[in-house]
């Protein structure tokens, strides 16, 4: 049984699937001495290298499966080098041996709050992907008059450069009625980019200060001071595998139970007998 080969290395750490799928397009990645390319399948024997490096690969129940939640402040930037040397969000995390960190998505460089980081690149791949359905929740405090016709406007969907985006929910947080700031509460399950601060700018408004609180059923601990991080327990990080039908059964899939015959030389076990009384 073959799967993607963006998968089975996304099950090692080293990135995202979509991170991986670049790396197979820019040649880094070889398979039996033969340059990958976009839509390769592996199977249990086959020998998978990253720039000319080996990468021993694991069955879906062996996985460390770790996960971080991460307050992220203003002037960080989502990416592990910046060309022009600012903080990057991947400084403050707690250092690894043999695994990477991956990101589940991305806040913009003047954004702060919630992020989520994993050492399983599949789970991050399943977290993001919209079909999933997780809702992003924020805290906005806007400059200008938010109206009815305004509000409506961003519920029922605006026409964005990258399609149509619209909020679930606008739930007013506070603020004098007379100050040019206000505070609210905005859900979307879309995940584009700067899509907040677009939605708001589409409707002539400022977005002063943006802050994710939400991701799915994961909150900002109010605990959690900016740029620290809180490794999540077991018992919650099963929800989030449940959700993305990530389970990991034992003994199946590409590196389950033909792995472990190919290793010890096993036969296959014969097909049980069928019964012939029974119709």
């Amino acid at each position: 049984m073959s799967e993607k080969l963006q998968k089975v290395l996304a099950r090692t750490g080293l990135g995202s699937r979509r991170e991986l799928e670049t790396w197979i397009a820019d040649g880094r990645i070889s398979v039996n001495g033969k340059v990958a390319t976009l839509g390769d399948r592996v199977e249990p024997e086959d020998t998978i290298r990253v720039d000319g490096r080996i990468i021993p690969v694991k069955a879906e129940e062996d996985v460390i499966r770790r996960v971080i939640v991460y307050h992220k402040p203003a002037g960080e930037v989502c990416s592990r080098n910046d060309p022009q040397g600012r903080p990057t969000v991947f400084d403050n995390l707690p250092r690894l041996q043999g695994l990477r960190w991956v990101q589940v998505g991305r806040l913009d460089i003047n954004t702060t709050g919630l992020m989520l980081f994993t050492t399983d690149g599949e789970l991050a791949h399943r977290l993001m992907h919209p079909s999933n359905g997780f809702v992003r929740e924020y805290a906005v405090r806007v400059r200008g008059e938010l109206t009815d016709e305004k509000r409506r406007a961003m519920l029922d969907g605006v026409l964005l450069e990258d399609g149509v985006s619209r909020f679930d929910s606008i739930v007013d947080a506070g603020g004098a009625e007379e100050a040019a700031n206000h505070w609210h509460k905005v859900s979307l399950t879309g995940g584009k980019y700067r899509e907040v601060r677009r939605l708001f700018q589409s409707q002539d408004l400022e977005v002063a200060r943006l802050i994710r609180i939400r991701f799915g059923d994961l909150s900002l601990p109010s605990d959690l001071r900016m740029g620290r991080w809180k490794e999540l327990t077991a018992d919650e990080i099963k929800p989030l595998t449940d959700r993305v039908d990530l389970k990991g059964k034992k003994y199946t899939g590409l590196y389950g139970r033909a792995r472990l015959r190919h290793q010890r030389g096993d036969k296959p076990p014969r097909k049980p007998r069928r019964n012939p009384y029974r119709r």
